[in-house]
């Protein structure tokens, strides 16, 4: 495996969460987040894969059946996003508004996208395989690397909704977060691995409905926030 092998992994990878990670930001472009600590929870999404790896290997070896190890493998990697973020973000000043929360989970599920892009890339680009490196790269800024965004997201907007209420029910909402993020992972995971075109169009179609409805909460959500700031736009 050449440098140059992995710098176009590294480029493959990190351009798709670029491009999500630039719509975001302007999407809170009124109220912006502090640009360093944006990209350091971008790289604590990163971190967090070569962490999770091994507890996913343990999952498919001792785990028997497909939906058990894909489950695990959903808990393992939606636990490990909403801890990098919990243990390392939230209790930060920064994190003074509704949608900072989602805005925080998103972006560690980019960065954990990013180095996971990386892996993906790594074996067709090392068998000269430079098409089929590129398809792999538009096949998950469409629909894996969106899957990791909508699922952060739906933690992130529990938390988001529960903001108001005491520590009890932000632990509340952060788990049903959670809980609705391992489906959503699950339940696109289980279709995108049948080799089916009906099933992988399901997929799609399943994180970008939920995606749609995501990005109408976001904007509910910044509307409820802002509405009575001075000079909002």
């Amino acid at each position: 495996m050449t440098f140059t092998t992995l710098g176009y992994a590294f480029l493959g990878g990190l351009l798709p969460s670029f491009i999500w990670l630039y719509f975001l930001l302007k999407e809170d472009a009124a109220h912006p987040e502090p640009k360093a600590l944006i990209a350091f929870t971008f790289i604590a999404g990163m971190a967090a894969v070569p962490l999770a790896l091994p507890f996913e290997q343990y999952a498919k070896a001792h785990l028997a059946g497909t939906l058990p190890v894909l489950t695990a493998w959903a808990l393992i990697e939606e636990v490990l996003k909403y801890g990098m973020v919990a243990i390392l973000i939230l209790w930060r000043n920064a994190v003074d508004e509704a949608p900072d929360y989602v805005i925080y989970m998103i972006t560690v599920a980019l960065g954990f996208a990013a180095a996971e892009n990386m892996l993906f890339l790594l074996a067709p680009l090392s068998d000269g395989q430079l098409v089929a490196g590129l398809f792999t790269s538009d096949v998950r800024f469409l629909g894996s690397t969106l899957l990791h965004v909508v699922a952060s997201a739906a933690i992130g907007f529990a938390l988001a909704f529960s903001d108001a209420g005491g520590p009890l029910a932000r632990m509340t909402a952060g788990a049903f977060g959670l809980i609705l993020a391992v489906v959503l992972h699950t339940a696109f995971n289980t279709l995108i691995i049948n080799q089916g075109t009906s099933t992988t169009l399901a997929a799609f179609f399943l994180i970008w409905t939920v995606a749609v409805v995501f990005f109408a909460a976001f904007e509910v959500l910044k509307y409820f926030q802002y509405r009575n700031l001075p000079n909002n736009t």
